[in-house]
């Protein structure tokens, strides 16, 4: 279905897609892992690490989607993920437990894109502006308090006990938005 400008006279409210769209997680993740690399005189592609830690992202989900894991917040399946990856990068021995609770909490410390927490406040004077993001209701905030992000409130998947794409998440934000589905818009940029 088209929608077209006079269609969206309606909306009232944008909800976000956070990571990629808002923030550059890509980036945030290689600085902190580089910090601990040098704290810790570590010789880690960490462009490579941060890019097998998202590819765990969509495979942990789904581990919960299957019923294989309970609902789990995205906080404890990057950190699962961040186990078998420090194992596998042959960190085990460099990396104590504050090293490894530190590195997990990196996802709470992304930067925002240039043009971000500008164009978020642009939009703000017209709509309601949300997360509606996979991240935990924590990380977000965390996330936004570190970023300058001026979100209006923050939901989460975790609110509805699902994960994005399942419908649950979409109209859960409805509900506690307490507006329709068609004055609520997702914006996502991949």
């Amino acid at each position: 279905m088209t929608v077209g400008p006079a269609d969206l006279t309606e909306v009232k409210a944008l909800t976000f897609d956070v990571f990629g769209t808002v923030v550059d997680w890509r980036s945030s993740v290689i600085r902190e892992g580089e910090a601990l690399g040098r704290a810790r005189g570590l010789d880690v592609d960490w462009a490579a690490f941060a890019d097998a830690w998202r590819g765990g992202y969509a495979p942990a989900m789904n581990r919960v989607r299957q019923g294989e894991l309970p609902w789990t917040r995205l906080d404890d399946l990057h950190r699962m993920t961040l186990d078998r990856l420090i194992d596998e990068f042959g960190l085990g021995e460099a990396l104590d437990e504050a090293d490894r609770a530190h590195l997990n909490r990196a996802w709470h410390r992304l930067d925002p894109w240039p043009d971000s927490v500008t164009g978020l406040r642009r939009l703000k004077s017209r709509f309601i502006l949300a997360t509606l993001s996979n991240g935990n209701v924590s990380l977000l905030v965390n996330m936004a308090r570190h970023a300058g992000l001026p979100w209006d409130c923050v939901l989460s998947a975790e609110l509805a006990g699902h994960y994005k794409r399942d419908p649950e998440v979409y109209h859960k934000a409805c509900e506690l938005l307490d507006l329709a589905p068609h004055q609520v818009m997702m914006v996502a940029a991949h």
